[in-house]
């Protein structure tokens, strides 16, 4: 059994994704199982990822034959772990190689049942290898603590970084919405009182406006964040009109990074 699962979800991602499979590869912390699960893509997606787990007895394709949405890709990967940590990494998303070995040692020395990183942003198109990337001045720091109050000013957690522990939580799955469900999550997971740590190094690239990237479409994605709030938090009207203001305001100003 290894240590941590990775969750990647696949879906029209034959430009990025061998780029996002040779990252996880390339990590120093080598005790890793990768789940890839294809989304019904119809493009060269779900070749790459036969390859790669023809390559890698530590990756596994996972076939859907219906388009099913990025949630369903990976809840059907988390359900699939048998590892203590589960960590998520999307297709056009990039790790350096010390994610793993710095993330594991940062969680055993705080403790904490959810961590995450900072992350740099590169474009879309950019065609760049994680063993070899050498810095940017573009990165989104993580913040020391996180608590479930916290995320009412909005989600400081990227998916890319983030890892929890299934000894604590158990194989806990993202709700069941078309966006921002790695939100939702985060939300669900620290409800109860447990607090995420973030670790200040930007450990994850963080492909920005990529045509695969669920997040490209922000009038889309603030609407989930207001359902989020109102249908699944159950929060009144005013925490989810403060809860929005503070998403818009910090929106503004992670695009300017």
């Amino acid at each position: 059994m290894s240590s941590v699962t990775v969750v990647m979800p696949v879906h029209e991602a034959e430009s990025t994704l061998d780029a996002s499979i040779a990252s996880v590869r390339g990590q120093t912390h080598e005790d890793w199982r990768l789940v890839l699960v294809d989304d019904a893509s119809t493009d060269g997606s779900r070749e790459i990822a036969a390859r790669a787990a023809a390559d890698d007895e530590r990756i596994e394709l996972v076939p859907l034959d219906t388009q099913s949405g990025a949630a369903v890709a990976r809840n059907t990967a988390i359900a699939l772990a048998r590892s203590r940590y589960i960590a998520f990494c999307d297709a056009d998303d990039l790790w350096l190689p010390t994610k793993l070995e710095r993330q594991l040692a940062f969680a055993t020395a705080t403790g904490s049942p959810l961590t995450f990183t900072s992350y740099a942003k590169i474009h879309g198109s950019d065609a760049v290898d994680a063993a070899r990337w050498t810095g940017s001045d573009r990165v989104v720091r993580a913040r020391d603590r996180v608590t479930y109050r916290d995320l009412r000013h909005g989600n400081f957690i990227g998916c890319s970084t983030a890892m929890y522990d299934a000894e604590v939580f158990g194989n806990r799955p993202m709700p069941l919405i078309d966006r921002r469900q790695d939100y939702a999550l985060w939300l669900d997971l620290l409800r109860d009182g447990a607090v995420a740590r973030g670790l200040d190094e930007p450990l994850v690239l963080y492909r920005e406006g990529g045509r695969s990237s669920l997040s490209s479409n922000k009038l889309k994605a603030a609407g989930y964040n207001w359902r989020i709030y109102r249908e699944i938090e159950g929060w009144s009207l005013p925490v989810s009109a403060f809860a929005f203001a503070s998403y818009a305001v910090r929106g503004v100003l992670k695009s300017r990074i």
